[in-house]
C-alpha cells in the first residue's frame, strides 16, 4: 500500500458527540470514543486507565495507538483494513497524531 490515498471522505466529526478527527492522506476520519468502542479497545489493550498512564509517560506503543484509533473509528471506510489504516497513520506522522490522541484521551477521561 502506498498509504491510504483511496480512503473515502467521511462525514465531519461532531465535537458535541465527543468526536474528533484524524487526517490521513487528505481525508478526515471521525473518531468517537463510544462505550462499545472503548469496551472493544479495552478487551484488546487492557485497562484504559493503564493506557492513559502509558500515554502520559510517553510509553504508549504505536500498535496501541492504532488499535485505539481503529476501535474508535465512527465508520470504517470500505476496503480499509486495520493494517492499511495503521500504515496510513504512520505515514501521517506522530506529530499529527499526538494532538488527536490527546483530544481522544481527554474525552475518555472526561466521560464524553
Amino acid at each position: 500500500m502506498s498509504g491510504a490515498a483511496d480512503v473515502p471522505a467521511a462525514p465531519a466529526a461532531n465535537p458535541a458527540r465527543g468526536e474528533c478527527a484524524v487526517r490521513v492522506n487528505g481525508c478526515d476520519l471521525a473518531l468517537r470514543p463510544s462505550f462499545q468502542a472503548l469496551v472493544a479497545a479495552e478487551a484488546e489493550l487492557g485497562s484504559l486507565f493503564d493506557l492513559v498512564e502509558r500515554a502520559a509517560s510517553g510509553k504508549l506503543g504505536i500498535g496501541e495507538l492504532v488499535t485505539l484509533f481503529w476501535h474508535c473509528l465512527r465508520e470504517i471506510p470500505e476496503g480499509i483494513t486495520r493494517e492499511r489504516f495503521g500504515e496510513a497513520l504512520i505515514a501521517a506522522g506522530l506529530a499529527r497524531l499526538t494532538p488527536v490522541l490527546r483530544v481522544l484521551l481527554g474525552q475518555i477521561l472526561g466521560g464524553r
